[in-house]
């Protein structure tokens, strides 16, 4: 019982089965997310105490906010407060250009649809409270661009590093990703 408890509140694993987030994290890649690094959430809801925010950059599992069934994972691009906009694929915060690690444009950074929130969105100011995110896979990802601010409050944690790694098309491990951590 006591190991349970320790890896629902210590560590928890999700299996990344989309390619939004490429090449971060790959289909097939499962990671242990750290749910104590912004808090601690109480079982039934709301926080018991609250240290940490989701800052730039971080990678975060959160419940999806037109779906609290589904958990989704993707980087943070923006928080509350900041003006976030992107012009031709570039993400601007604040007017000026933020680069993420990871960003990836698979048809090109001069593959500009001009009237496509993809690669054209925004300005709009995040709310206090919640983080705009964006997949690492900017043509291939649904994120906040499509469907909103994510809550503080629905965000599970922070995603450490791969603890295993199959591919799907033909079940070979990828050992190679195995205890990689996720930047």
């Amino acid at each position: 019982m006591l190991g349970s408890l320790l890896r629902g509140v210590a560590l928890q694993a999700f299996k990344i089965s989309s390619a939004s987030m490429l090449p971060t994290l790959q289909i097939g890649d499962y990671v242990l997310v750290q749910p104590l690094r912004y808090g601690l959430r109480l079982p039934w809801g709301g926080w018991l105490a609250r240290w940490a925010s989701p800052q730039p950059g971080d990678v975060v599992v959160f419940s999806h906010p037109r779906d609290p069934s589904q958990d989704f994972v993707k980087r943070v691009a923006a928080v509350g407060g900041e003006r976030v906009e992107l012009r031709g694929k570039q993400l601007l915060v604040d007017g000026i250009p933020r680069e993420l690690p990871g960003a990836v444009f698979i048809e090109g950074r001069e593959g500009v649809q001009l009237h496509d929130v993809r690669d054209n969105f925004g300005p709009v100011w995040v709310p206090a409270g919640q983080v705009f995110v964006l997949g690492d896979n900017r043509d291939q990802s649904v994120d906040s661009r499509f469907w909103g601010f994510v809550d503080v409050d629905d965000v599970r944690g922070k995603a450490d590093r791969v603890y295993w790694s199959m591919d799907g098309d033909d079940g070979w491990v990828r050992w190679e990703r195995i205890g990689t951590a996720v930047r």
